[in-house]
């Protein structure tokens, strides 16, 4: 069996088919009572209105027999897909034998996981890592400015604007959104913000992309340098190599590099948040290794589990040796399930060459994103790598202004035709493809058809 044959079987074959105009009546009801038993404070039942009955690779049916093509993915987190029967074999194993215990005694699942995911690290720390296990990706960001802020015995976090790291009350403060700061409850310290570089919407004078993100890495280096910034004792930095939330935004090419000159010409640890961009989202294990950067510390979470919550922080082994027993508790750490999920994982990755197969088909979708944008006046911009590509909404090219109500219009629309694609960015006016990375050809196919469809119907409005 070929591999395209294989991701065939993965999926339901008959999407996408929209049998009944979602929501259809058995959804109607299961979101009538999800309104009667749960907060009202949930967001995604607001934005896709259906009921899931099962799922298979890259696609989806509802309780009213619809069926959907999926390029949500979980929020990234599905990289090998719904079910995968290779990862579904590997949790079954680990059923029989245990499911839960004290989350730091060893075990061979915990051991053979280990040694994959140090095999995959980035180049620099590869055999010269660390790993701490936590649970959710915010929980492995909130660990990961605690190991900065301990071994270096500062307070400093330097964040980005647009910034996602979760919204746990420690790692909430690196979030840029001000509305999930707020609801968090605590006051904004130890922070300083600074420009992410947005070369749509680049926060600094500059004629090109690579300018946008000299001028950003030369404010960084002025903070640092300049004792009168205010700033104070820096312990990290935190990035997105690319941001999720914030835009899908790609930076430019040289502006990780820099920033990792910086970090070592200050003292400072680089910490890369690949919670959403890692496990082969962009075409290669981690987003940093398109850039050729180590970074001193590193976030995991989301794909690792394919679906299982679970997190890990990889670090420098030097640094390790400057913790306490006990730094990090959790009882749900490191779940057996989701150890025996992540190696699944890996492996299912590296032997169906999902890495490079993800870099050629999502060099196709950008392209066809890229030709949809040339022929429209809504779309104003199409950038991404791998399969992470956002596609900015505006409702006029010439001014930019964000096209926030479009987008809203545009999910609405896709969703209604059979695709489930999701928005980001700094106004809520990003399109990001985010599929399972098994997705077909056909599906994306007809996926790409679809989403053009949609876009000149909108336009005709």
């Amino acid at each position: 069996m070929g591999l395209e044959e294989e991701l065939e079987s993965l999926s339901f074959s008959e999407a996408p088919l929209i049998r009944v105009k979602p929501p259809g009546p058995r959804s109607l009801e299961l979101l009538s009572a999800q309104r009667e038993l749960e907060t009202s404070s949930v967001i995604y039942p607001k934005l896709f209105p259906f009921a899931i009955d099962s799922a298979m690779g890259a696609t989806i049916r509802d309780v009213d027999g619809n069926y959907y093509v999926d390029w949500v993915a979980g929020i990234a987190v599905l990289n090998v897909g719904h079910r995968n029967p290779y990862v579904l074999e590997a949790i079954r194993r680990q059923l029989d034998k245990y499911w839960h215990w004290m989350s730091e005694i060893p075990s061979e699942v915990r051991i053979e996981f280990l040694k994959r995911l140090h095999s995959i690290l980035p180049k620099g720390l590869r055999g010269k890592a660390k790993v701490m296990t936590s649970v959710t990706g915010a929980s492995s960001c909130e660990a990961a400015i605690a190991i900065a802020r301990w071994v270096t015995r500062k307070s400093m976090v330097v964040a980005f604007e647009g910034a996602y790291h979760g919204v746990h009350q420690g790692a909430v403060m690196l979030t840029a959104k001000r509305n999930l700061q707020l609801y968090a409850g605590v006051p904004l310290t130890n922070v300083v913000r600074v420009p992410y570089p947005y070369p749509y919407r680049c926060p600094f004078p500059a004629r090109d992309e690579e300018e946008c993100g000299l001028a950003v890495l030369n404010y960084i280096d002025h903070l640092l340098e300049d004792p009168y910034s205010g700033v104070g004792d820096v312990a990290a930095i935190i990035v997105e190599p690319i941001q999720g939330e914030g835009g899908y935004i790609v930076p430019p090419k040289g502006f990780l590099k820099g920033l990792r000159e910086i970090a070592d010409r200050h003292g400072v640890l680089l910490i890369v948040d690949e919670v959403q961009t890692g496990v082969g989202r962009t075409g290669e294990w981690w987003a940093v290794d398109h850039y050729n950067v180590t970074p001193d510390i590193m976030c995991i979470s989301k794909a690792i589990g394919n679906g299982i919550p679970v997190s890990y922080v990889a670090y420098r082994r030097d640094l390790d040796e400057k913790l306490e027993e006990g730094f990090h508790f959790g009882t749900f750490r490191a779940n057996p399930l989701a150890l025996a999920a992540g190696s699944a994982v890996i492996d299912y990755i590296e032997s169906r060459n999902l890495l490079e197969r993800t870099r050629y088909m999502g060099s196709r979708a950008l392209k066809r994103f890229q030709e949809i944008m040339e022929q429209s006046r809504i779309i104003g911009d199409v950038r991404g790598l791998g399969f992470m590509i956002g596609i900015e909404l505006v409702e006029d090219r010439s001014s930019k202004k964000p096209g926030t109500q479009l987008a809203s219009k545009l999910r609405r629309k896709l969703f209604e035709k059979g695709v489930l694609m999701h928005t980001c960015g700094h106004y809520a006016n990003v399109m990001r493809f985010m599929a399972p990375l098994v997705i077909t050809q056909r599906h994306l196919e007809i996926g790409l058809n679809i989403f053009e469809e949609a876009v000149r119907e909108l336009e005709r409005e």
